[in-house]
């Protein structure tokens, strides 16, 4: 039977990290688990390509929720990469770390480490910020951070429009000020998205003591009594035994994780024992938890200079297709949004609470799935709230690691997170009629002049509102009795397992989520290693 000394789950945002650091060790063996393929493909590299991998039965899990009440009965689609470099192989490619006082929250919710002070050093060491390093920022790290290689005027002019309303320009919202508005930045290098496998395996994956099996789905984890000893994994439709003689880390994200735990007898006995699953640990706050950014589109018809959609459609598209192939540059080469605002919901918030996202282009979604731009100019607003109130589950809908966790995540059930949206999306009205961008407005499609009272805004919001996809806290660390793991992210009454991705977040971070989950990688990696368990005995 094969045996390693550390085997990882999910070679996604935070499992890739675990691994590079891991395998430094030259007489350590790592095993690394990917269910899904490969991620050297065009579409992936190619920032543009996101577009044709939202919907992709390939590489995404293209998960969706249990219909909700609140939302008119809908369900909501959430995209979750299933390739190596997990959902970072698949997204926006935007780089937000988060507002100091989220991780101050986290180290105050009983997690020790997890300050901003404390996690400072791992965010620097992680990336290569092209444009420098100072106090905040860091070079030399594996992961590449830009800035977008096509600033559009548009862009510029609804920077100037909310600053005009009183909100301050930050050039870094990754450096001193985080609340303001200004350009975003993205894991993008010489116009090829820079994913987390692209920046913590690639490199090292020749290493001799490193193993990385693709298309390899994790059934569940093997237990002796309290002792996580090894996974089962399906590859090629047969089941195999691994076996760990040091640790098993799942890093398969905060619907994965749980559903696997679940999987493994560990978590609520009530949604455990039903599917015949004996039970191995009772934790009650497995799959609890649940949060995302709830998420609402704007989309106003603009003047053609305003917007590149024209760029993106008919025989234009073919050109820029050319030029990026060329140049690695041009409207191909950016993330998902150019700008971003950092607002409160109100003057009562400590700090900000909403995130406005501006795109001078707009898209809308085919019946084959692929998000294409419209043909006529526009631009898109966005708004999500970054501290919901609501929270939600992740449970099994059977004992199949092939059957999909069933995710219900209780949008607009809570009065104060409607309230701040409510207010998010009167705030955009606000910047687009300022001065500084009304001139290249034509008109407001979406939501459009008929909404307008709060009522009217609410049933927008109840028609249309989606997912940010910025699922977390499921495996939330902590010291209460809902608490998974503790602030050394290993599963409390368990040995030699632990949980290294966004599940573990006691509260979502202010903003895109991706670069905080690298964050846990990283700093998970090193207290694995700095805790080095001693190789336990395995048996054939």
């Amino acid at each position: 039977m094969e045996t390693y000394d550390y085997i990882i789950v999910g070679a996604g945002s935070s499992g890739s990290p675990v691994a590079r650091r891991l395998s430094e060790a030259p007489d350590t063996k790592v095993l690394l688990l990917e269910a899904g393929p490969h991620s050297d493909r065009f579409w992936v590299n190619t920032p543009a390509g996101m577009a044709k991998l939202y919907f992709n039965d390939l590489l995404n899990w293209n998960y969706k929720t249990e219909p909700m009440e609140k939302l008119r009965g809908r369900g909501m689609y959430w995209p979750r990469g299933k390739l190596m470099g997990g959902s970072s192989s698949i997204n926006g490619m935007i780089f937000i770390r988060g507002h100091q006082k989220d991780f101050d929250s986290w180290r105050d919710l009983g997690n020790p480490g997890w300050g901003f002070d404390d996690v400072l050093p791992y965010f620097k060491k992680m990336e290569h910020f092209e444009r420098r390093s100072d106090e905040w920022r860091g070079q030399g790290g594996p992961l590449w951070v830009s800035d977008p290689v096509v600033k559009v005027q548009s862009s510029y002019d609804f920077i100037d429009a909310a600053h005009s309303l009183g909100h301050p320009v930050t050039e870094d919202m990754n450096g001193a000020m985080h609340d303001g508005v200004g350009f975003m930045q993205h894991t993008i290098k010489n116009g090829q998205r820079f994913s987390a496998y692209k920046a913590f395996i690639k490199p090292i994956r020749s290493r001799a003591n490193l193993t990385i099996r693709t298309g390899a789905h994790v059934q569940r984890v093997l237990f002796e009594g309290k002792t996580a000893v090894g996974v089962e994994i399906l590859r090629d439709g047969k089941p195999e035994k691994v076996m760990a003689a040091r640790e098993v880390i799942l890093s398969g994200g905060a619907i994965n994780t749980p559903q696997l735990l679940m999987l493994s007898g560990v978590g609520r006995p009530d949604e455990i024992t039903p599917h015949g699953i004996a039970m191995v640990h009772e934790a009650p706050g497995v799959g609890q938890n649940l949060q995302d950014h709830f998420y609402i589109h704007t989309s106003w018809r603009s003047t053609p200079d305003s917007s590149y959609n024209a760029s993106l459609a008919g025989l234009r598209k073919y050109w820029e297709g050319f030029k990026y192939l060329m140049t690695r540059k041009g409207y191909l080469a950016l993330g998902s949004s150019q700008v971003a605002a950092f607002v409160k919901s109100s003057p009562d918030e400590d700090y900000a609470d909403l995130q406005i996202s501006f795109r001078p282009m707009t898209f809308d979604f085919q019946p084959d799935g692929e998000a294409r731009v419209e043909p006529e100019p526009g631009m898109g607003v966005s708004v999500y709230q970054l501290r919901p109130q609501t929270t939600g589950t992740v449970t099994l809908r059977s004992g199949k690691a092939s059957d999909k966790a069933v995710c219900a995540p209780h949008f607009l059930t809570d009065p104060y997170d409607i309230g701040a949206m409510i207010s998010g999306i009167k705030q955009i009205r606000e910047i687009m009629n300022a001065p500084a961008i009304k001139s290249r407005v034509v008109s407001e499609e979406l939501p459009g002049p008929h909404v307008k009272t709060d009522d009217d805004i609410y049933n927008f919001m109840e028609e249309t509102g989606n997912s940010a996809h910025h699922q977390g806290g499921t495996c939330k660390m902590g010291r209460d009795e809902m608490a998974v793991v503790d602030e050394r992210l290993r599963v409390r009454g368990l040995e030699r397992l632990r949980v290294v991705d966004a599940s573990v977040m006691p509260h979502l971070t202010s903003g895109n989520t991706n670069a905080p989950s690298i964050m846990i990688g990283v700093k998970g990696g090193d207290m694995i290693a700095e805790d080095a368990l001693p190789r336990r005995p395995v048996s054939a």
